[in-house]
């Protein structure tokens, strides 16, 4: 298939997004994204730069940097050079590397940019045939979008339909002689192998392989955009606040069930569990007892139960670290560190009465055995049944700032006050504000 600026173009004018501002071109050094920049640099259709990430892994990494540099300024292109250390702790070297490449281009990415990667057809027939070797669902089998949301902008992939021998004999015609990685040589790496290995003897039995199974992906995409369009129709139902409903959920076949929490797992941006995992995780979390706080966790995250409603939450909670002292004055503000929110006094009638509290409180977290008056004609109450009362989550108590005057609480948060404390209802005083509060409900 032919292939330059003008095809290029009408690729563009198909998948670019009309709010896009600028073309930012990855680039490794090799003759694929040589070719991609070769035809944006002959087209111009919106101001382009490129980005090289160093993954740091291997001696010719300088080699990639230099034949990266060499290229941009052969088409007067400005480079941005980006290092990043692989972290491939529990997962394979190639996975962690992509994760650290793909983080890296979305931190660089500014609002409204398009990122461009020369992946093509024959790449495409990789990733699905090593999807379907891991065992992949639908998901999986779609193997590489032409375009996907990617930070404050889009990643669109707009070689997809292109071969490798396509996009050689682009190079070839216009001089593109680019630096091969020597990782893309080291046949320990599961693409490596498949590419060099098992592809060309594919690809002499079947040679239309990279066609065919590109077919395959789009309709394995075809088929999860109508499971994505079903989930989106039970999330309207099942959405309760931040929550989903556990009742509409248990009356859900088990396959649907999964599919709807992967959608919303998916508006977050998290990764779900394998498939068995979330099946059998939510099996637990469904049927446990009423008065149970069942969780699954994976990773950083998980999902927890509380009377009859589905939170993602982190996997930790982090309570208040240490007890902290807060001056009593207007404005006065206290961080409470990080996702806890801040502090402040801001003048009320009726609040706080400042001439009976000292010029400096504490503030704590809980300890248990704490309690309040909330009224002054209410009975004092303790606070494990003040949060029960109300419904704050289970996990979420332990991050309620707890303020005192001297050894008197006095206040939970703008939650809770201890009328003891206050003001007339005309009469001037103090009120706590809890900004940037976590979700406690």
């Amino acid at each position: 298939m032919r292939f330059g600026a003008a095809e290029l173009g009408a690729i563009l004018d198909e998948y670019l997004p009309k709010e896009a501002t600028g073309l930012v071109v990855g680039v490794s050094g090799g003759t694929d994204s040589a070719c991609l920049l070769s035809a944006l640099a002959e087209l111009r259709k919106l101001p382009v730069r490129a980005v090289h990430i160093d993954h740091g892994l291997q001696a010719a990494s300088a080699a990639l940097r230099a034949a990266c540099a060499a290229l941009c300024e052969r088409f007067e292109i400005p480079l941005t050079v980006i290092e990043v250390t692989v972290d491939s702790a529990g997962e394979s070297l190639e996975a962690a590397a992509r994760e650290a490449r793909y983080r890296a281009f979305a931190l660089n990415l500014a609002p409204g940019e398009c990122l461009l990667t020369a992946h093509h057809a024959d790449d495409q027939a990789e990733t699905l045939l090593l999807q379907l070797l891991r065992g992949a669902g639908v998901k999986g089998l779609s193997a590489m979008p032409v375009r996907r949301p990617l930070a404050g902008g889009w990643h669109l992939r707009p070689l997809l339909h292109l071969t490798r021998s396509d996009l050689q004999a682009y190079g070839k015609a216009h001089g593109l002689d680019g630096y091969e990685d020597p990782m893309n040589r080291d046949v320990r790496f599961d693409r490596v192998f498949l590419r060099t290995e098992l592809w060309p003897k594919i690809i002499e039995r079947w040679p239309g392989a990279a066609a065919a199974l590109g077919r395959a992906a789009r309709h394995a995409a075809d088929a999860q955009h109508q499971l994505e369009r079903a989930a989106d129709g039970a999330l309207v139902r099942l959405r309760d606040g931040a929550a989903l409903s556990v009742a509409g959920l248990r009356v859900l076949p088990e396959r649907e069930r999964v599919n709807v929490l992967r959608r919303w797992l998916a508006e977050t941006g998290i990764a779900a569990p394998s498939s068995a995992r979330l099946a059998e995780g939510l099996r637990q979390t469904l049927t446990a007892h009423a008065d149970h706080v069942p969780a699954v966790v994976w990773g950083e995250h998980a999902l927890r139960r509380y009377r009859d409603r589905l939170f993602l939450t982190a996997a930790a909670i982090r309570p208040l670290d240490a007890q902290r002292e807060w001056q009593m004055r207007s404005q006065s503000r206290l961080d409470l560190g990080a996702g806890l929110g801040t502090l402040c006094w801001v003048p009320r009638l009726g609040g706080f009465d400042p001439g009976r509290l000292p010029a400096a409180l504490t503030v704590r977290r809980r300890s248990g055995g704490e309690s309040l008056k909330t009224g002054v004609r209410a009975r004092t109450q303790s606070v494990q049944h003040l949060c029960q009362a109300a419904g704050v989550l289970p996990w979420m108590r332990d991050v309620l700032p707890m303020i005192y005057a001297g050894e008197a609480l006095i206040a939970i948060g703008d939650i809770w006050r201890d009328a003891r404390w206050l003001t007339r209802r005309d009469e001037p005083g103090f009120e706590c504000v809890w900004e940037g509060a976590p979700e406690l409900y």
